[in-house]
């Protein structure tokens, strides 16, 4: 970032857990264990928190996906949630996908579904469904214009062709038995819409325009970092973005925050309370391990969590989650 969004903000995310008795904010247990294996990507999308894109190079080693398959198996990790960048463009994604499905878990692999349309990433989408994969795909919008807005030009078409050859292998069926999932984004400087009703429009117009089924529709707030940060300053909406953030904090969603529950693993196999923390480079920072060579789950589950005022997103209107809304 060009700058600390605390020093524009009249108010910290820190005063405002106090003043709802949320401060120190402390995880609950570490049910989810996100492994963002690349920052590697086909995309540059405008809203990526992490900067991913075709000229990134960092890549999770063998020998540290062999460490996070260690964590994933304890008892109380019940997912595991793979990102990036695009984590279908790391070279060891299959053998990945392979040795977690054998521990019996959630398994989830976040996609920007274009990607899987690439001659050497389209065999991943019969891996995936082989191991009862749950994808969670990348679609900023339902309309066309306003999706590209963000990915770039050509890039719908290309994601509801691979909607559909997800959906005839069984992906997005009513039945639920390969989950396929869709993420919004909001193309502009302001919240999402309300979850629901995204979902029933998304659901809509894909069927009747495009013939192509999804499961459930994950609304997710922008989080002013990384790419997303130089576009509002850039656009001139920085501070008034930040405000709304702050104008919109809901106290109902902190108990559900996703860093409550997630631990979040980078490239280099260092740890942080969530994807957003990770692109912002703070790791976890209160005496709990901060490598996954060191996990122990009891000091993980227990830690407590950095904050900083980015984290109004996760807190704003509805709230926002890798899972979408909270509240």
């Amino acid at each position: 970032m060009n700058a600390d969004p605390q020093a524009l903000a009249t108010e910290s995310f820190i005063d405002r857990l106090k003043a709802c008795g949320f401060y120190p904010l402390r995880a609950e247990t570490v049910e989810i264990l996100q492994l963002n294996i690349t920052r590697r990507c086909n995309l540059n999308c405008k809203h990526c928190h992490v900067q991913a894109g075709p000229s990134r190079t960092e890549r999770m080693s063998r020998e540290v996906l062999k460490l996070c398959i260690r964590a994933a198996a304890h008892p109380a990790v019940s997912t595991i949630d793979i990102t990036g960048g695009a984590p279908e463009l790391h070279p060891d994604i299959a053998w990945l996908v392979q040795s977690l499905a054998g521990l019996g878990k959630r398994l989830i692999v976040r996609s920007n579904l274009v990607v899987l349309l690439e001659p050497a990433q389209r065999p991943l989408m019969e891996v995936f469904a082989a191991n009862r994969v749950e994808l969670v795909g990348s679609l900023p919008d339902c309309r066309p214009e306003r999706s590209e807005r963000q990915r770039g030009a050509g890039t719908f078409p290309r994601s509801i062709e691979a909607i559909r050859e997800l959906n005839r292998i069984g992906y997005g069926r009513s039945d639920g038995s390969l989950k396929l999932d869709l993420v919004h984004n909001p193309a502009g400087a302001f919240l999402p819409g309300s979850q629901a009703a995204l979902e029933s429009e998304y659901r809509r117009i894909l069927q009747q325009r495009y013939g192509v089924s999804f499961n459930q529709l994950f609304s997710l707030v922008n989080c002013p970092i990384g790419r997303y940060w130089h576009y509002l300053t850039a656009s001139g909406n920085l501070e008034d973005y930040l405000r709304m953030l702050r104008c919109a904090f809901n106290a109902r969603t902190v108990e559900k925050l996703m860093c409550r529950r997630t631990l979040s693993v980078g490239c280099d196999g260092r740890l942080y309370d969530c994807d957003f923390n990770q692109a912002a480079d703070l790791t976890v920072n209160s005496g709990a391990p901060n490598h996954i060579q060191d996990f122990e789950f009891g000091r993980l589950a227990d830690r407590e969590i950095v904050v900083r005022n980015h984290c109004f997103a996760c807190t704003a209107g509805a709230g926002s989650s890798c899972q979408g809304s909270l509240a």
